[in-house]
């Protein structure tokens, strides 16, 4: 059996530590011997971050992990070993057990920046997909939108027993329309229009929009730092992000009928960066976590919550959350969730607007 399980940790296609209680390495599988560009030998009891450098995973963050005892999901956060380029990854930190502190890291990189080639192919391959999953999206609502509406004239001449049949058609077609916007939105290939943005003004926004429909049960609790800069976003994609997340939360209330309450907590850490799509590290210092006590995600989901078709409720799409990544990607931001029975946390992280420079004496003078 031992065997077994060193066959399979070796197996692992992914750079994998364990980590002990003082975040010291453990053990790690070859794919990280690879990754980190050392033996395990030279690695055991190194710290972690001797070996390897992981945007806003701290020690504060490792120690929410143990005490929480629930995995922590990160997109898309640069990781970088000493002497090496950055490399974009997933990241996920898992706990091993209550009764010790070690925790299990899993890191997932994306394409080598330097594999240019085939980033382009791959890139080029994936906007046909997605244009075509938008035509189809446009060209299958048309005929829908008939659909509907002769099972509505219909409905106006039937029996009551028989209109069941007509409701369910409308109903299902309103369901496929609503399946065909995402895919929509999700092949929206438009670059986010940003400009300065109150992070307050956009979360009150949803939270009211949130309490006068879908979370109208639910018990909000608004935890702002008052002092929270702008960031340099798109308004109108962050609102979309920020409702998409409250929804989740409310649903997952309302499907267990455990919790009651979704706290929106700000704050500012100043230790967090990421790598954008230039090259260079940029800080995202502010913080937005969307905070639910319901039942927490499917522990089979926990993992992969941000990948497209992947949902934990029975008629879900799998593009709310996908879409949300998508879109905190594309404005230079960072999502990540952390999940246990009683509490789930999507946090995003985002960067400062940039403070406007104050006009020259000389500019006044001809301004007067």
């Amino acid at each position: 059996m031992m065997f077994e399980k060193d066959a399979i940790w070796s197996a692992l296609p992914m750079p994998t530590l364990v980590l002990n209680g003082d975040n010291t390495i453990a053990r790690v599988n070859p794919a990280a011997e690879s990754f980190l560009y050392r033996s395990r030998r030279s690695l055991r009891d190194k710290h972690l971050y001797d070996v390897v450098e992981i945007s806003i995973l701290n020690e504060a963050m490792l120690g929410r992990v143990r005490a929480n005892q629930s995995p922590m999901v990160f997109n898309d956060l640069n990781v970088q070993v000493p002497g090496k380029a950055s490399v974009q990854c997933h990241v996920q930190v898992t706990p091993l057990g209550e009764d010790d502190d070690t925790l299990l890291l899993l890191i997932s990189p994306r394409e080598i920046a330097g594999k240019l080639d085939r980033a382009q192919s791959s890139k080029s391959a994936a906007k046909s997909a997605i244009g075509m999953a938008e035509m189809l999206a446009h060209e299958i609502k048309n005929p829908l939108a008939g659909i509907t509406g002769a099972a509505q004239l219909l409905s106006m001449n039937l029996p009551p027993d028989d209109m069941e049949l007509t409701d369910l058609i409308v109903t299902e077609c309103q369901r496929i329309v609503k399946l065909l916007e995402q895919v929509e939105q999700f092949g929206n290939l438009r670059p986010p229009e940003r400009k300065p943005v109150n992070l307050h003004d956009l979360l009150d926004r949803a939270r009211k929009s949130a309490e006068l429909g879908f979370a109208a049960n639910v018990h909000f609790i608004s935890d702002y730092d008052p002092s929270l800069p702008a960031t340099m976003a798109d308004g109108d994609q962050m609102l979309q992000v920020f409702l998409n997340l409250i929804k989740n939360a409310a649903e997952a209330i309302a499907r267990s009928g455990q919790g009651s309450t979704i706290r929106i907590h700000t704050f500012y850490d100043r230790s967090l960066r990421r790598l954008i799509a230039s090259g260079e590290t940029i800080p995202v210092p502010l913080q937005i976590e969307i905070i639910d006590d319901g039942p927490g995600l499917p522990p089979e989901i926990a993992s992969e919550v941000f990948e497209p078709f992947v949902s934990g409720r029975e008629n879900g799409t799998g593009l709310g959350l996908a879409l949300v990544s998508k879109i905190v990607s594309e404005n230079d931001g960072l999502i990540a969730t952390e999940s246990a029975p009683g509490r789930t946390v999507f946090r995003i992280s985002l960067p400062l607007a940039p403070r406007a420079k104050p006009l020259s004496k000389s500019k006044i003078s001809e301004d007067n």
